[in-house]
């Protein structure tokens, strides 16, 4: 049985590395900004506010609700996309929380120098 490198680390690190995968593409987070920008959920198709296909930016929007950052649920024939407000909070916690941890004190010096 082979078991997936990920498993190598604690559960925390796994859950920050996969929030960070979801954050890690310009064209996910610019729809996270768009979508907070708007200040509601927006309704139907929303490739046309990017410089994507609607294709790229439908699975785009799939790693986002795979992220828990936004959801999408049918009206009718069409799909509303909204922000998961408490995952967007727990987001917040998350990256400020790890921030935190990586904080180098001003005499932080590393011997090695790349030129």
């Amino acid at each position: 049985m082979v078991v997936p490198k990920t498993a190598l680390f604690d559960e925390e690190l796994q859950k920050r590395a996969n929030l960070f995968k979801a954050l890690s593409h310009p064209a996910r987070l610019q729809i996270l900004r768009f979508l907070a920008q708007t200040r509601t959920c927006l309704t139907g198709d929303i490739s046309e506010h990017f410089p994507l296909t609607r294709a790229t930016v439908n699975q785009h929007m799939k790693e986002l609700k795979n992220a828990g950052l936004i959801y999408g649920r049918k009206e009718g024939v069409k799909i509303v996309y909204c922000l998961d407000v408490v995952r967007i909070k727990e987001m917040e916690v998350i990256l400020t929380g790890f921030l935190k941890i990586m904080h180098l004190p001003e005499d932080f010096c590393c011997s090695l120098k790349i030129a």
